[in-house]
């Protein structure tokens, strides 16, 4: 086990290099520069051209690249441009309200989404099989912030029942209670599009499985159906089933920029759409750099997890 993970980390060095040159040469390119965000009418231009001296923005692009990754190196991801605060500080405040709201959301609609997938599967062709099917669909089609959107008209507006956004209520006690209110609305639309994605897929793995011939051969022994599905099947089906959950971890980031705009949670994604708005470069390169070590990382956790599902698989 251990000299492959010292092979993934071997590649995953460069290949985060990569993702560095591609994002830092893509943000530059955008028209612009985060100087145009404090231009004052009445501002001389030599002001102008001494405040991007400053930030080094008149340095060529690559010179830019070249000074970014050496602070990079040194543990450093530079200082806002809007803000002039250290770029790993305010992402480390942002970090866990993402985590937080990405892995209750996963966990959701992995809750949903695997028992629903199993019993589709078991009532193949069934009224309960084709209503799974239907609301895997309306979950895979309904867009995010229309469903964001209407579950905060009707239960933060209209009932009055749950907060309209953010974390944690302004003056309030900030307790469990508290943050689990402020979570409900958000989990629930990512978990339910997580789930409307999924259960098809775990309807397909199980289908796939209980059409094997030893599954045959162990109902025809008379080997109670409960343990013919969730142990012996759902076991054989895990790999592909951890395939398309580990694959989310991405489009969950993705969509968490947009829920998390909707909902006020501040997060990276709320971030990562202020520091687009003021061109914030360097704490659009520490975002890009942390989303890329969390989906690598990720991806070696679902290639452990293999081996945890079926002991046949070995990582020399």
């Amino acid at each position: 086990m251990f000299p492959y993970l010292v092979r993934r980390l071997l590649i995953a060095i460069p290949v985060l290099l990569g993702i560095t040159v591609i994002n830092f040469f893509l943000i530059n390119l955008a028209p612009g520069n985060p100087v145009d965000m404090f231009i004052d009418p009445n501002m001389p231009a030599e002001l102008l051209e001494a405040r991007k001296e400053r930030l080094g923005l008149n340095d060529p692009v690559i010179v830019q690249y070249v000074k970014w990754l050496g602070a990079l190196l040194q543990g450093e991801l530079g200082y806002s441009f809007s803000s002039y605060a250290p770029v790993a500080g305010l992402i480390g405040e942002r970090i866990g309200p993402t985590l937080l709201l990405a892995s209750a959301s996963l966990l959701l609609g992995m809750l949903i989404a695997v028992p629903a997938g199993i019993l589709s599967a078991v009532k193949q062709n069934t009224r309960f099989d084709y209503l799974m099917t239907g609301l895997s669909f309306i979950g895979t089609s309904i867009p995010q912030f229309f469903l964001g959107l209407s579950l905060i008209y009707i239960f933060a507006v209209q009932l009055r029942l749950l907060p309209t956004g953010g974390m944690r209520t302004l003056g309030g006690s900030g307790g469990t209670g508290d943050l689990i209110a402020h979570l409900i609305l958000p989990v629930f639309v990512l978990g339910f599009v997580i789930a409307g994605k999924k259960v098809r897929y775990v309807r397909a793995a199980m289908l796939d499985v209980l059409g094997q011939d030893y599954l045959r051969t162990a109902r025809a022994k008379g080997l109670h159906p409960f343990l013919v599905t969730n142990k012996h099947a759902l076991r054989n089906a895990l790999i592909p089933m951890i395939t398309v959950f580990g694959s989310e971890i991405p489009l969950l980031l993705g969509g968490s920029i947009l829920i998390e705009q909707i909902f006020q949670w501040p997060g990276i994604g709320q971030l990562t759409i202020q520091s687009v708005l003021s061109r914030d470069y360097p704490t659009l390169m520490g975002l890009n750099l942390t989303a890329a070590c969390i989906v690598l990382t990720t991806n070696l956790l679902t290639d452990l997890l293999y081996s945890a599902a079926d002991p046949r698989i070995r990582y020399q």
